[in-house]
């Protein structure tokens, strides 16, 4: 017979669990807005892709929206006046959105995302 045991006890285990546990939850909560975050650099650089070449302001936020639909990008999350166009003095042109999501995690604490996005776009974009 073995005179010295080896392993985890039953409250050891508890704390481990614990604590994997936490973990996963707030990995439950924060996956889905990094996800969502992938859809918007999908879509914006499809956009970029598409030939933004005279199109509007408007006609590039437009179909950014439409294009968010079909990546599962949240209404809420994106409004149009977060996408903007900087222009340098060398005449080329960035599609850039910046904007912040707001994810409940526990009773009253909350998590603040911060994201941005920048995308060249070929070609002359019209105000």
């Amino acid at each position: 017979m073995k005179t010295r045991q080896s392993g985890v006890t039953l409250i050891g285990l508890l704390v481990i669990l614990l604590v994997v546990g936490f973990f996963g939850y707030m990995a439950m909560k924060l996956v889905p807005a990094y996800i969502e975050y992938m859809g918007v650099v999908k879509a914006m650089s499809q956009e970029a892709s598409s030939g933004a070449s005279g199109k509007s302001l408007d006609g590039i936020r437009r179909d950014l929206v439409y294009k968010f639909s079909m990546q599962y990008v949240d209404d809420n999350t994106i409004t149009p006046s977060d996408i903007t166009i900087v222009r340098d003095n060398g005449g080329t042109s960035t599609l850039q959105i910046a904007y912040d999501k707001d994810v409940p995690f526990m009773y009253n604490i909350d998590f603040l995302l911060h994201f941005e996005k920048s995308v060249p776009l070929p070609g002359n974009v019209n105000e």
